[in-house]
């Protein structure tokens, strides 16, 4: 069979997201393939171009050839190199198994050559070989470098909404989308707005992608649960300390968090806003307690839904009475907790002193261990140790230097840590002894406590970690002891406080206040204020 009985079809591809800055153009490929089309006087029935990677089977262009050589339009293929054919070993597989069953009878290269004869095939399978190990290889060493990048603070892909790439420093802020993606945080950490809201309003304002394209509800959802807002990247799953520039806080973000939380949870259509609503269950069968209204006033009552149950009706104002005083008893009382707060900030300033001077002796020691690494430097260069010697010495300095400066850092961090949030704790029950609404009360509730349930018209609940060691301790709000005090005719003329840090002869010595070695967290405060760092960082 002559060449001009042969037809071929001219496939040319070239990846959009090729990192091969050697491969040529699509345009040069053609130009190519034709000159040699006419020197060898071959019959080219069409040609195909596609602009898509062949790392991974499903190429629409290559499946059309393939399927039409099948059929019998051409025996033949041009093209570049047989990395154009295929990089990945399903496609690979398939020529050849085309060319073992005679359907591709030739096949043309400019830069390769090849025959149908074992020999021919066996190169050509090589060569698909080398293809896939290139994007591989390629793949690990672009993923490698992305992980390194990552653990030095440096986002490595494109820039998200909100940030430019800039060389040589990252990603920096855009000068005017990063105020519109603060903003849209903001107007969603209100919670009176959808997602839905947030996209129209902000869409309007010209927050777009960087194709220009407007931005779907679901990139609203993916933005406002981006933390590479707050200065820290999430990647392959694994949050990383970034060094771009944050947008937001990162107190506004779990605020945003939070909020998305609350609005996703279903919705019942048609149910009246009960307040009480699926937050109590009921002590004797553990069915929900659901909410009706009768002759003007609500009810609450268990579903009875798995056993029967002898509970009965409780009125709402009995059940929020009691929400109330169950409040109260893991609150301290207000003026307490206005002078916890003032001591706590006292014995802070007195901490801030100390530290200072335990910080400035840990980096005065790593001063002098860089002093004495750069002596062992001139000791090496002098040839007054050997480079054995020289190695030795300087790991055991910088491996006491490297203990040293995690001792600070975890020191440094830690530092104000407790007086935060002792003070956030104290803030909340001062939060607690005010004035609310129901829903409030509801809310707050459920920050103290757990396991809600209703029994013989009575609420039940557990406390949590912090709340529970106040309840134990006696030093709740509305408590007898606490009344007994404020009753006390010796406390009255003074603040409660000045006279219970005076009094060596009372009660009290043995587990509160001891004069002669005062402080005010000792037990059983410290104890309600020292062991639950967890439980106080979700207040």
């Amino acid at each position: 069979m002559n060449n001009q009985t042969k037809k071929f079809f001219i496939y040319t591809r070239k990846s959009t997201d090729d990192k091969d800055r050697q491969v040529r153009s699509i345009s040069d490929q053609l130009s190519e393939l034709k000159d040699l089309a006419l020197k060898e006087q071959l019959e080219v029935v069409d040609v195909f171009v596609e602009k898509q990677t062949a790392k991974i089977p499903g190429r629409p262009v290559f499946n059309e050839m393939i399927e039409r050589m099948e059929k019998g339009e051409a025996s033949g293929i041009l093209a570049w190199h047989p990395d154009r054919l295929a990089r990945n070993s399903v496609d690979g597989g398939k020529i050849i198994y085309l060319v073992d069953t005679g359907v591709i009878v030739e096949m043309k290269f400019p830069t390769f050559w090849f025959d149908p004869t074992p020999q021919g095939k066996f190169m050509l399978s090589i060569a698909f070989s080398q293809s896939k190990y290139y994007v591989d290889n390629l793949s690990e060493n672009i993923k490698r470098g992305h992980r390194n990048k990552v653990k030095e603070g440096i986002w490595p892909q494109m820039s998200p909404i909100g940030y430019v790439n800039e060389k040589g420093k990252g990603i920096v802020p855009h000068p005017e989308l990063s105020i519109l993606v603060k903003k849209t945080f903001e107007a969603y950490a209100t919670g009176n707005f959808t997602l839905r809201e947030v996209r129209d309003k902000f869409n309007a304002l010209g927050l777009k992608r960087k194709s220009g394209r407007e931005l779907a509800v679901s990139n609203y959802q993916k933005l406002l649960k981006n933390p590479i807002y707050t200065g820290l990247m999430r990647y392959n799953g694994e949050i990383f300390e970034g060094k771009h520039e944050p947008i937001i806080t990162k107190k506004l973000f779990d605020t945003v968090q939070e909020v998305m939380s609350r609005k996703s949870k279903p919705h019942s259509k048609g149910l009246k806003p009960y307040i009480y609503r699926g937050f109590f269950r009921c002590g004797e069968c553990g069915c929900f307690i659901t909410t009706e209204q009768q002759k003007g006033h609500n009810y609450l009552r268990c579903t009875k839904r798995k056993n029967p149950c002898t509970q009965k009706y409780v009125r709402e104002e009995l059940i929020t009475s009691q929400i109330q005083n169950e409040i109260k008893k893991v609150s301290l009382p207000l003026d307490w907790t206005e002078w916890m707060i003032a001591e706590n900030a006292k014995d802070r300033q007195s901490e801030i002193q100390s530290s200072t001077l335990f910080a400035d002796s840990i980096k005065a020691e790593i001063s002098l261990l860089d002093s004495k690494i750069e002596k062992l430097m001139t000791a090496y260069l002098e040839s007054a140790l050997s480079l054995e010697e020289y190695r030795d010495a300087k790991s055991a300095l910088v491996a006491s230097k490297q203990l040293l400066k995690e001792k600070l850092s975890a020191f440094e961090q830690k530092a104000n840590n407790r007086f935060e949030l002792t003070e956030k704790f104290l803030k909340y029950n001062m939060e607690l002894a005010n004035d609310r609404t129901n829903e409030e009360n509801t809310h707050l509730f459920k920050k103290v406590g757990s396991n809600f349930l209703i029994k013989d018209r009575t609420v039940l609940f557990e406390p949590r970690g912090a709340w529970k060691t106040l309840l134990d301790s006696g030093f709740g709000g509305g408590n007898a002891l606490v009344s007994a005090l404020r009753a006390d005719p010796d406390l009255r003329s003074e603040t409660l406080f000045e006279k219970l840090r005076g009094r060596q002869d009372s009660n009290l010595d043995n587990w509160f206040w001891r004069p002669e070695s005062y402080h005010w967290t000792t037990p059983p405060l410290k104890q309600i204020l020292n062991p639950n760092i967890e439980i106080l960082n979700k207040v």
